[in-house]
């Protein structure tokens, strides 16, 4: 199974960009020591000899840690990641680290010490950020299953432009440590780690396996516990179905294929309603503000490795050349000044986001609110900078802190079509029982034929 995820790495990753650094020879070894395991025979732990990918900004032993810092490029890992550790004590092998966002704060996964990662369905688009290159090679098949953080959509994304399952968790269910950057605060329960995959049925396992405290991240207590499928069926369910938050209109085809998926629900017993909420408008400000407001360095701070970086510089010197920084990341160094500039307006948002929750959680119930994960598909690369700001559709349910399952639901003109499934606080079986029904209507991921036809 390694060999054969290698050669598929091997194949599309001269395209894709998507491995930034491999530990082949490593995986090898490590696969022939669990054939020996298994020829001893005994106990097999659950991933035993599962080849699996990283995102570049877990710590993983003998591996890059630069998060897309040109300033970080040197640094290599000598230690694992909370999570990482137990992925491969389940037996799981890492092949290498994926391409991510410079510092994990944008929807392109880009940056000046890796280059861009190109979609497997169509290389002139964006794979989305930041685990936008786990999302790309589990997408063209070279993965089974790989780790992403999401803070924004960083794992939502990437699983919708590249036709995966991704799981985003409830607020502190998994421990964050070892990843750099990391959150504090409260932004420790906005920040989620969790899989990406191409099968629905790995999600569960995998979350299971992340999930408690690791007595290191403060903001994953145990509060919460992974719950299991059997409590869940899809008759008698509840199903909001919120088709956008009023601020940008999703594309015909995403909302086509959100209106199919509640009519397969509604067939199978859910009570499934449409609804709005006003609140969602706001979206980006409530994200931002509850993001201004935690504790920890600026974002332009961790650009300059503890001293701010003047981002205003960087953009002259980014037109001539002259920048290790991508525009994206300036341009949020830039705007990251302006909660505090509208003091007002961002207590307004802070209050908006109390608000916004506890209608989401009364709304939700037990069941589950199905919403659209971007207004578009995957845009080809840099267009998502005009408009700069349409990822609010994922970045609102971090604040919220509530569980969402990415779901892929087949192709439209030869591009993955997906939905968001959310849930209430710790009922994140409930979404991905949600996932495991559509895939089983919808056909959840398709290969992409550039890379499955001979």
């Amino acid at each position: 199974m390694v060999e054969a995820h290698i050669a598929q790495i091997r194949k599309v990753n001269p395209t894709l960009n998507a491995v930034v650094r491999e530990r082949f020879a490593e995986a090898l070894q490590e696969a022939d020591e669990a054939d020996r395991r298994v020829a001893r025979g005994g106990h097999l732990p659950p991933f035993h000899g599962v080849p699996c990918t990283i995102k570049e900004s877990f710590a993983l032993t003998g591996m890059p840690n630069s998060a897309g810092l040109f300033a970080r490029r040197h640094v290599i890992s000598d230690t694992d990641a909370i999570t990482v550790t137990r992925v491969r004590e389940a037996g799981a092998i890492p092949l290498g680290v994926t391409n991510i966002s410079e510092l994990c704060m944008w929807m392109e996964s880009s940056n000046t010490v890796y280059g861009r990662t190109n979609n497997p369905y169509d290389p002139r688009r964006t794979v989305g950020g930041s685990s936008g290159g786990e999302g790309a090679i589990i997408g063209a098949g070279a993965s089974p299953f790989g780790l992403g953080s999401d803070i924004g959509g960083s794992i939502r994304m990437p699983a919708f432009f590249n036709g995966v399952f991704g799981h985003k968790p409830t607020g502190g269910l998994v421990p964050g440590s070892g990843q750099f950057p990391n959150a504090e605060g409260d932004a420790l329960r906005y920040l989620t780690t969790g899989p990406l995959c191409r099968r629905a049925e790995d999600l569960l396992p995998l979350l299971k396996l992340l999930a408690g405290p690791d007595g290191v991240d403060a903001g994953c207590t145990g509060q919460f516990r992974v719950g299991d499928l059997d409590a869940v069926s899809v008759e008698g369910l509840d199903v909001l179905s919120v088709e956008g938050n009023g601020a940008a209109a999703p594309d015909p085809a995403l909302l086509d294929a959100q209106r199919r998926v509640a009519r397969h629900l509604e067939r199978r017993g859910a009570r499934v309603r449409s609804g709005r909420i006003e609140d969602l408008r706001r979206s980006l400000e409530v994200w931002s503000a509850a993001l201004a407001a935690s504790e920890g360095p600026s974002f332009a701070e961790l650009m300059g490795e503890g001293v701010p970086v003047k981002a205003g510089r960087e953009l002259l010197k980014w037109m001539v050349g002259r920048s290790d920084h991508t525009l994206p990341a300036i341009g949020l160094a830039l705007a990251e000044k302006l909660p505090g500039l509208m003091a007002a307006r961002a207590k307004e948002a802070q209050a908006i986001k109390v608000r916004l929750r506890e209608t989401l959680v009364s709304e939700i119930g037990d069941g589950v609110m199905l919403y659209p994960s971007y207004p578009k598909l995957a845009p080809i690369h840099g267009t998502a900078l005009v408009p700069p700001l349409q990822w609010a559709y994922t970045a609102i349910l971090n604040v919220m802190e509530l569980p969402v399952t990415q779901v892929p639901l087949g192709l439209y003109r030869g591009l993955p079509l997906g939905v968001q499934v959310a849930g209430g606080h710790g009922n994140d079986h409930v979404t991905i029982a949600v996932a495991l029904e559509l895939e089983r209507a919808f056909g959840g991921w398709v290969a992409p034929a550039r890379w499955f036809t001979r």
